[in-house]
């Protein structure tokens, strides 16, 4: 008997993705849910569907819920009451259980799932697969998976469906709903995300410097690359040179506040979540 899945939100950006990988799959039968103009055409795009609420959730075994982490406290309070007991609610993102948006039902499990996206160091043979920046396609990711509340036995059924919507997956690594707070926003978002920008911002201010802009480019991309394989172990025995480690002291204490690790404190991470939301 195949297992009866309801897609919400199957025609948004990250929706249609998971679409595309559940509606050929022989061990799932999936209703897909969607009410912007936007997303029916995505949909159609890709020959499914859409289905009506009433008609799929009360008899599905597991609800995926894509949808924005603003508008997810009104989604859930209007379809988690409509879900059979016994069922399972699937998120993409911690940031609803966290800031407390799921509906108290002791008689349904509440499981969630993100994507870590195709790794710096991940390397595909074919040149397209190589360049799925994002996942789900082509490229090989890890996912995170935290069962939130119901029985152990759930978690290897929200952990089967996410390796589908997320595939090509080559690890998957159980955590704790509190612990993929901690990896989004905190740790991929407030922190990576600001770095990273201001890595864009620090290319633009050379460049205002007068220094040509592939040079800028070519320059950095490259030092981005050793420096990621120096830090993370991916060369054994490698380090930097006495001078970039002066260098990066110098750094250190021109760009960065002492207490800039607090973003990753519990408290601090529930502000960021209740801003998201």
């Amino acid at each position: 008997m195949k297992t009866k899945v309801t897609l919400i939100g199957a025609g948004g950006k990250m929706g249609v993705r998971l679409s595309n990988n559940l509606k050929d799959h022989p061990e799932y039968e999936t209703s897909y849910l969607e009410v912007s103009e936007a997303g029916l055409e995505r949909m159609k795009s890709i020959g499914i569907s859409p289905s009506k609420a009433e008609d799929c959730i009360p008899d599905a075994d597991l609800v995926i819920y894509a949808v924005p982490d603003v508008a997810i406290g009104k989604v859930t309070a209007n379809y988690v009451p409509q879900m059979k007991a016994g069922s399972i609610g699937m998120f993409l993102d911690p940031a609803a259980p966290l800031a407390g948006h799921l509906a108290q039902r002791e008689d349904i499990s509440y499981f969630a799932s993100h994507p870590c996206h195709p790794s710096v160091f991940n390397w595909e043979p074919n040149e397209k697969d190589h360049y799925d920046y994002f996942g789900g396609i082509a490229a090989k990711q890890s996912i995170v998976c935290a069962l939130i509340q119901g029985p152990k036995e759930h978690y290897e059924v929200g952990e089967k469906v996410a390796k589908i919507i997320y595939g090509p997956v080559n690890k998957s690594i159980k955590v704790t709903i509190e612990q993929m707070g901690i990896l989004e926003p905190a740790l991929s978002e407030t922190f990576c995300g600001a770095m990273i920008t201001a890595l864009k911002e620090g290319a633009d201010a050379a460049i205002a410097q007068g220094v040509p802009e592939e040079a800028v480019f070519e320059f950095l991309m490259g030092h981005i690359n050793i420096e990621l394989a120096l830090l993370f172990n991916q060369l054994p025995g490698g380090k930097f040179s006495d001078a970039a480690i002066k260098a990066i002291e110098i750094g250190k204490k021109k760009i960065f506040k002492d207490n800039w690790k607090e973003i990753f404190e519990p408290e601090s991470v529930k502000e960021q979540i209740k801003a998201i939301t």
